[in-house]
């Protein structure tokens, strides 16, 4: 075992020899290195500082407690803040941006929704190759929740707003139709050439023939959109106006929540976007219904486990008893009763029999037999009416 004398000694011992070290390099023109590397530092902040990426600094203490600059680029900012441009097509959400966007309600709460988009999808497929006689594609991009205001604000214009009613719901819609979707369909209804993109003249207003044609067809989506909520509930969607300016289209206030649907309409070489919203407010009538669970295709119903379970109630046993008489005793006569004690009853053998299940009263019939077996055969059915 060592004394704590000679641990002192091993200690001073190192402590000299790092000194030692030091010195030697110190010697070497150590002091010319440090002073180098404190410029390149400098140099470096201030480029971050001055430099295109408009960083920023972090002060970070180091275990001496002595403070280090962290300089933070422009693309670790957005991330921290979550206005990441990258992500912001897959709506991914992170950092200031995902905490405030915190409070909306999810879509996914309401399957059924789900399903009924996915039924508009293939309705309009169908009914936008017969309104433009030519190939059409629809896919389903995203379902996502946003508020109404952010959502006007993120509109790329121009573009066609069309404000639709809910009939029975008795509150509004929106379908957004972008310039490329618009210029499309005019090229393909009035007879444009395959295989050339349609041609976009920008700042020009849309012309009476466009705003015409446009109308048509979202008057086309919204009746598939009727049919696509018909198995879950009536409703009629009712074309009302088409706007050309976001703020002219203000159909709930900016701070509401609403679900916006994104899809993508492609006719071979030329297509665009077609988004439809639909305030939670607008959904409220039929929340209940959007929330139960599905199996498959069918809306809230399963035909082939009710038709099984038809099926093998008519197979079901169950007890019948006949009651040839029922009489009224008291408790002391009942134990009273003793081998050999005699019950009169008011029945003859002609009078009625009651046939009961369980506590139920179904049928009355007369008694006979038949062969060594005593047997009843039915005559009447007791009325639903007289067991209550």
């Amino acid at each position: 075992m060592t004394s704590p004398a000679d641990e002192d000694e091993d200690q001073d011992a190192l402590a000299a020899e790092w000194e030692a070290s030091m010195g030697g390099e110190d010697g070497d023109g150590g002091g010319d290195g440090e002073d180098d590397l404190a410029a390149e530092w400098e140099s470096m902040v201030g480029e971050g500082e001055e430099g295109e990426d408009g960083g920023g600094e972090v002060a970070v203490a180091d275990e001496g407690g002595r403070e280090s600059t962290r300089v933070l680029n422009q693309e670790e900012i957005d991330s921290l803040l979550g206005f990441d441009e990258e992500h912001d097509d897959s709506g991914d959400k992170s950092g200031i941006q995902a905490i405030l966007s915190s409070a909306l309600v999810s879509y996914e709460r309401l399957p059924m929704l789900e399903v009924v988009f996915d039924r508009l999808v293939r309705l309009m497929s169908t009914s936008l190759r017969n309104f433009t006689s030519d190939n059409v594609e629809v896919s389903l991009d995203n379902i996502a929740s946003i508020r109404f205001g952010d959502y006007l604000n993120s509109i790329p214009l121009p573009a066609m707003l069309s404000v639709f009613k809910a009939e029975e719901w008795d509150n509004f819609g929106l379908v957004t139709v972008d310039s490329s979707l618009i210029y499309s369909i005019v090229d393909v209804l009035l007879g444009g050439r395959r295989g050339t993109a349609a041609m976009r003249i920008e700042g020009r207003p849309y012309t009476t023939i466009e705003r015409s044609l446009v109308e048509r067809m979202v008057h086309v989506m919204l009746a598939d959109l009727s049919a696509a909520f018909e198995p879950l509930s009536p409703v009629t969607f009712r074309f009302d106006r088409l706007e050309t300016n976001p703020r002219f289209a203000t159909i709930s206030r900016p701070s509401n929540a609403a679900i916006v649907t994104r899809l993508r309409i492609d006719m071979e070489d030329r297509g665009g976007r077609l988004e439809l919203l639909l305030p939670y407010a607008t959904l409220e009538p039929v929340r209940e219904l959007l929330l139960q669970m599905f199996m498959g295709e069918k809306f809230g119903r399963d035909s082939i486990w009710e038709t099984h379970l038809a099926e093998e109630l008519w197979m079901t046993e169950v007890d019948l008893e006949a009651v040839v008489d029922q009489q009224i005793m008291r408790l002391s006569e009942v134990f009273d009763l003793k081998i050999g004690s005699r019950i009169m009853f008011s029945a003859t053998p002609d009078s009625l029999v009651a046939l009961h299940c369980g506590d139920v009263a179904m049928y009355t019939g007369r008694m006979g037999r038949k062969g060594n077996q005593i047997a009843i055969k039915i005559e009447s059915k007791v009325d639903s009416k007289a067991r209550q």
